[in-house]
């Protein structure tokens, strides 16, 4: 995906580009808020990086060789906030025009809920990326299953894959769903088993190595343990 977003020849960049810029940006705002910019600020700060990303088409920069997406842009934002000439002369020519529809407000509600934390930018990024990457591979799941018609089942399932509260006995939602206790059970295993696998097909879009995957889950989810 990262490779893709630099080739603007490519009938694939625009896209890969878009689902880039829309997958990785809360990292981005939760470590300019920790930074200590106001909500607005941190906004602007935002569309900025973006708009100067794109239109320099800085993705042409990343190569395999060169490591981590989330590295490459973490590193890119701090030299963007270091440079005050870059960063008002992307303003200039931004404008008023926002290059991303981003939901700030989400992104706000979420970081509020972590503000009382000690955690460091670079930590506060490292953890918000790890949550924006299981959403992002929960979301895929789901869409998966309602594609394959199983809407009802993974609204019974969903909950069993990351240990939440509201998940209902294994007894009551087999009777909900007219399966034994067992099927459940087995139902609920391939949906982790699935999980896993587009998980890593995720991480691998943004990593210069498929060896480096592990390395790459190990450090994300140590971040969720900060």
């Amino acid at each position: 995906m990262v490779l893709a977003a630099g080739q603007r020849s490519s009938p694939e960049s625009k896209s890969a580009l878009a689902a880039l810029c829309e997958a990785y940006w809360p990292p981005l705002y939760a470590f300019l808020r920790r930074k200590g910019y106001s909500p607005a600020d941190a906004q602007d700060l935002t569309q900025g990086f973006f708009t100067l990303l794109l239109e320099r088409n800085d993705m042409a920069a990343v190569r395999r060789e060169r490591g981590k997406f989330r590295s490459f842009l973490i590193a890119s934002l701090q030299h963007f906030l270091a440079n005050e000439h870059d960063r008002r002369t992307a303003q200039k020519r931004g404008g008023d025009r926002k290059p991303l529809s981003l939901d700030f407000d989400a992104a706000e509600r979420g970081y509020a809920i972590q503000a009382s934390d000690q955690r460091s930018p670079e930590d506060a990024f490292a953890r918000q990326w790890a949550l924006t990457l299981l959403d992002r591979v929960q979301t895929l799941l789901r869409q998966e299953q309602e594609a394959q018609g199983k809407a009802e089942q993974w609204e019974r399932l969903g909950p069993y894959l990351t240990g939440e509260q509201r998940a209902a006995p294994y007894t009551e939602t087999a009777a909900a769903l007219g399966l034994s206790e067992g099927a459940v059970k087995t139902a609920v295993h391939r949906l982790r088993r699935r999980f896993g696998e587009l998980l890593r097909q995720e991480i691998a879009q943004t990593v210069s190595e498929s060896s480096s995957v592990d390395q790459e889950i190990g450090e994300l989810f140590e971040a969720l343990r900060r």
